[in-house]
């Protein structure tokens, strides 16, 4: 665990796969047999305050419920990959966006179509009802569920470990 915890110190940004990361990976249907998508709010706190705190942030998923995006979007992500079906390539085209180095990412995934991306990153990490093949290849499983705090869980850390969690400047803004 303390090599897990050196490496955090080196995440200079986070991507996030949708369902069964962001979202729960067993939901009701809607009307017309979609599932309808779930968002925890102590996630959407975490993502909020890395982007206050500097870190870029992507969300690839191979779905699109554009109701997803706009959550996303109105907690401040700007780069948000839907219809993904080269998920590397999403990776790739924010690396360059942003100019940071692969090894430098956090990812997070669940299954099995974030299998290529998690090895193409420096920490993948996965939530705790991930799927045995993506738990092997990860170097963090979070204590909780996809869609139940798991991102809140490595973004807190990550700021935690580069002293940027929670400082007197962010309690005094507006922001919080």
């Amino acid at each position: 665990m303390s090599f897990f915890k050196e490496e955090l110190a080196r995440v200079k940004a986070f991507v996030f796969d949708v369902d069964g990361v962001l979202s729960k990976d067993v939901s009701p249907l809607n009307e017309d047999g979609d599932p309808i998508r779930t968002a925890n709010v102590k996630d959407g706190f975490a993502i909020r305050s890395a982007i206050k705190a500097g870190y870029p942030i992507a969300i690839i998923t191979g779905g699109y419920i554009e109701r997803v995006r706009l959550r996303y979007e109105k907690l401040g992500v700007e780069h948000y990959y839907d219809k993904a079906r080269d998920k590397v390539a999403c990776l790739n085209d924010f690396l360059e966006k942003v100019n940071v180095a692969p090894e430098d990412v956090l990812f997070m995934g669940d299954d099995l179509v974030d299998f290529r991306v998690m090895h193409a990153v420096g920490l993948p990490t996965c939530p705790k009802d991930a799927v045995t093949d993506i738990k092997d290849i990860s170097k963090y499983i979070s204590d909780k569920n996809g869609g139940e705090g798991c991102v809140r869980d490595v973004i807190e850390q990550v700021l935690k470990a580069q002293h940027k969690w929670f400082t007197p400047e962010m309690l005094n803004s507006r922001a919080f």
